[in-house]
């Protein structure tokens, strides 16, 4: 079942507008935003985007060092400790965060990792939904109480990698069979829905949620790609050079959609919709073309299931009665 609002509005911008274009004449002075990744690919692109337009911007980050490295170059950036795979950590940065006693005005939710060999962290969870996807839900639900504070937006970067799979409620942290691109797009779908609940949960609070696809763009994402298989799938040539007709991104470009999703007046009466190339996103074709968003990553009772599990996994529901 698709959300009924799941259709473009005609926002004017498009693929090609980058994070800067969807910020001209946007003042974020005073604002405080949180992006998760945002020292790497489209994150840091959002980071500078949003310290250009005059927000302050938290990074939570795995490797501190690397993240104070990229981000030297900016003034207003905190860089804080974070690994989304350890709930501990996720606790930790949330308590630190909340000791500051600031609130929260947006929360990109950025950081993710992309088709890596059968991994398992924590009790022994499938790595890409459990960092992708667990680990930003506990870090909402432990924010929450900055979040519905600052009336923020928070966008879940999903992927229209969520085309590959829906979520396996007979087998969610892939004990068998294993395979890398499905796994992968069970938690570009577990993403979209936890906007779609969340934004249930918080609108009485003022706290809206959406969730995203950037675009193709290469970045760090990569990482667990083998050049051949890159090559075969037509993302790059022999040489390792993007290529031109599979429709890649700049990172700029790639930072846009998120951008657009946490500051435009544009959806300030929205929230749960799925987006894509700065506008809302058409439901995908009935003749499973790869474009849109599929009816599974906005089905509303996928989504309060997912959270339940989610709660249930992670131990925290900020909702809980």
């Amino acid at each position: 079942m698709s959300t009924p609002a799941q259709h473009k509005i005609g926002s004017g911008f498009g693929a090609d507008t980058t994070a800067d274009e969807v910020l001209r004449g946007i003042d974020l002075t005073g604002k405080l935003a949180i992006v998760t990744g945002g020292y790497s690919g489209i994150g840091l692109e959002t980071t500078r985007a949003l310290v250009k337009a005059g927000a302050e911007v938290v990074v939570p980050a795995r490797r501190t060092a690397t993240a104070r490295e990229a981000l030297a170059d900016l003034d207003g950036v905190e860089v804080d400790e974070l690994d989304l795979g350890d709930l501990e950590s996720v606790r930790g940065f949330a308590e630190r965060f909340l000791a500051s006693g600031r609130t929260v005005d947006i929360l990109i939710d950025s950081a993710g990792i992309m088709a890596c060999p059968e991994t398992r962290v924590g009790p022994g969870w499938e790595a890409q939904f459990a960092t992708n996807h667990l680990g930003h839900f506990a870090l909402v639900n432990r924010l929450w109480p900055a979040l519905a504070e600052g009336g923020a937006r928070v966008v879940s970067v999903s992927s229209r990698g969520h085309h590959l799979s829906p979520v396996r409620w007979d087998d969610v942290q892939w004990r068998e069979g294993y395979d890398k691109w499905q796994a992968y797009g069970q938690a570009k779908t577990a993403n979209a829905l936890f906007a779609l609940h969340l934004d249930k949960l918080g609108r009485d609070s003022g706290v809206r949620a959406f969730s995203l696809h950037p675009g193709g763009i290469m970045t760090p994402l990569q990482r667990h790609l083998a050049k051949e298989e890159m090559v075969e799938r037509g993302w790059i040539d022999e040489q390792g050079n993007p290529l031109n007709p599979s429709g890649f991104k700049t990172p700029e470009q790639g930072a846009a959609t998120q951008v657009w999703a946490a500051i435009s007046p544009q959806l300030d009466s929205l929230g749960g919709l799925y987006l894509e190339d700065c506008d809302i996103a058409e439901p995908a074709p009935e003749d499973g073309a790869w474009a849109g968003v599929k009816s599974w990553a906005t089905d509303p009772e996928q989504a309060a299931r997912l959270w339940e599990l989610s709660a249930e996994l992670t131990g925290v529901n900020a909702f809980a009665k």
